[in-house]
């Protein structure tokens, strides 16, 4: 498994992270978990990525069950605020802060994680508020470290700009060959600023795995089929986004790789991207994108990839 700096931070990150957005969250079942996480550190990766809105605190619940059974200097964890929690907890206020990061220690039964991320944006609380409530948890040991998650550029800079705070060490956008939005402005900001992509949805919800094909029926048991787990994939399993994505097929194949790993190593060619997410719900999965970590991807390959969504891919 390869590992990456992230950010400015003294943090080494396995390239692949697992995360528990729509699967821990209750988009499968316990036993899956454990099994997934399991072979997460089989497979030698040490980052693990969460958020105290899946599932209402059921994915660091989870985790805090199955996490135990490791040194706690053995992975990484990141988790996250924002989402409301009820019809009173959420957003970035200083209480709603404090308040979040101590339900979430206690459900992951640590006593601190390693990054606290931001999940989105909250126009409803003034950025010092934000800043300052996050650095008054790095310095009371609870964070090691601050990113945040689908922040617009000109509110990063006004956090970097602002004097006497924690900095940001890592960013969390989606990012894959599909989507590539991030490029424009997040990137280049980040990377002149000692801040590293930790990002979301490589695979595209799996469509870039090439399990959903144009004019066939939904697989039985995929994401998309799982009223749990599908909310977000619609846009992503339109004919023209398939067929263009099955065009991909060759290209793995002729570079000795699964769709998957194609798709992982592209988003892993990014110097500024530090880790790639990926959801499992089995472990065969696992073990396949890990394999993705340290691949090298010759021009020819990479330039087939963007030949082949250029009419598709969201820039």
């Amino acid at each position: 498994m390869e590992h990456r700096r992230l950010g400015d931070s003294d943090l080494q990150v396995s390239s692949i992270a697992l995360g528990s957005w729509l699967t821990y969250s209750g988009g499968i079942g316990r036993e899956q978990t454990e099994a997934c996480t399991r072979a997460a550190f089989d497979a030698g990766i040490t980052f693990f990525d969460t958020a105290n809105i899946y599932g209402k605190g059921a994915a660091e619940r989870a985790w805090g069950e199955i996490l135990t059974d490791y040194p706690r200097d053995s992975y990484v964890l990141a988790t996250k605020v924002w989402g409301r929690m009820s019809a009173r907890d959420r957003g970035l206020s200083r209480a709603q802060i404090h308040k979040q990061i101590d339900a979430s220690l206690e459900r992951l039964q640590v006593d601190f994680v390693d990054l606290y991320q931001c999940h989105r944006y909250d126009d409803d609380t003034p950025l010092e508020e934000t800043m300052q409530a996050l650095t008054e948890v790095v310095e009371a040991g609870k964070a090691r470290y601050i990113g945040f998650s689908e922040w617009p550029p000109e509110r990063i800079q006004q956090a970097l700009d602002m004097p006497g705070v924690a900095r940001f060490v890592s960013s969390q956008p989606q990012y894959s060959a599909l989507w590539r939005e991030p490029e424009r402005e997040v990137i280049p900001l980040c990377a002149a600023n000692g801040i590293s992509q930790v990002v979301w949805s490589p695979l595209g919800q799996g469509v870039l795995t090439g399990k959903y094909r144009a004019g066939e029926p939904i697989p039985f048991e995929s994401r998309a089929a799982k009223s749990s787990m599908n909310a977000f994939i619609g846009r992503l399993i339109k004919p023209a986004v398939l067929e263009a994505v099955a065009g991909l097929r060759p290209v793995a194949d002729g570079a000795g790789l699964t769709m998957s790993q194609l798709a992982l190593a592209w988003v892993l060619r990014q110097e500024n991207v530090a880790a790639a997410i990926v959801g499992a719900s089995r472990p065969e999965q696992v073990h396949e994108n890990a394999a993705a970590a340290g691949v090298k991807l010759s021009v020819d390959t990479v330039e087939a990839v963007e030949a082949a969504l250029a009419g598709v891919a969201v820039r």
